[in-house]
């Protein structure tokens, strides 16, 4: 049973997949570099080592890399909680798609991760795992997010994604031209325990205080000023849902 459960896990993302979800499939391309649809048609053009091969020498002209680690890096794969065992990953944060193979031989076939909510695998000691959440800008989407915090009225999330702006040519021999480049960027969200919802946080104090109950707003704003911190640091914010969370 459980060797079922692996081969059905490491599936490429079929169609119906995305039906599952009540969001869009995150796209990060910008309007230089097309739309949600191609985006989406893209996570399905077939083996991911062949479509790897093919875009090798196109990002090869590129600034900075569509992948968060250009390498994989070893893991353990959880579908709920039962272990999965130990696998490779390696995120392309522009697609939301996590990238996997058995063992980290050059010869090993590549393969997409399901986008099940129920899969989550562990970075850093953190759980990973494909969700649904609210941008600041009031979209729902759907991507991976990595579990910071699992508190007990708070949970703290980190998305850390990809954008590709597409480059200029040289208008004349006096201006250079500007290369196609990967940037990458990082969101935190947040969901209280019994709301079924996950939202950004604007990293700005008085943005976070908005967002939090009345009844600790006040104590809240006082522990922030009294510790001076500033939720724009990663650090700060962990503290700040730590206090949360006493």
């Amino acid at each position: 049973m459980k060797k079922n459960i692996y081969v059905l896990l490491i599936l490429c993302t079929t169609i119906s997949g995305y039906a599952q979800y009540a969001g869009q499939a995150s796209s990060n391309m910008s309007a230089g570099g097309g739309g949600g649809a191609t985006g989406q048609i893209y996570d399905l053009m077939g083996p991911i080592s062949e479509r790897n091969k093919k875009n090798a020498d196109m990002y090869s002209a590129f600034q900075g890399s569509p992948y968060i680690s250009d390498t994989f890096l070893p893991t353990t794969m959880f579908y709920g909680d039962e272990n999965m065992g130990d696998i490779f990953y390696r995120y392309n944060a522009l697609n939301e798609e996590i990238e996997i193979k058995k063992s980290n031989s050059e010869e090993a076939q590549i393969q997409s991760l399901s986008r099940d909510k129920k899969i989550n695998i562990v970075t850093n000691g953190k759980k990973m795992s494909f969700k649904t959440f609210t941008t600041s800008k009031n979209s729902t989407v759907n991507g991976y997010l990595t579990a910071i915090i699992d508190g007990k009225e708070y949970d703290l999330y980190k998305r850390s994604y990809v954008k590709y702006t597409e480059g200029k040519a040289a208008a004349n021999s006096f201006v250079k031209a500007v290369p196609s480049r990967f940037s990458q960027f990082t969101e935190y969200y947040f969901q209280k325990d019994g709301i079924n919802r996950m939202d950004e946080i604007k990293l700005k104090n008085g943005q976070l205080l908005k967002l939090i109950d009345d009844s600790k707003k006040a104590e809240l704003k006082q522990f922030l000023k009294v510790n001076d911190l500033n939720i724009k640091n990663e650090q700060d914010l962990i503290k700040v849902f730590g206090y949360l969370n006493n």
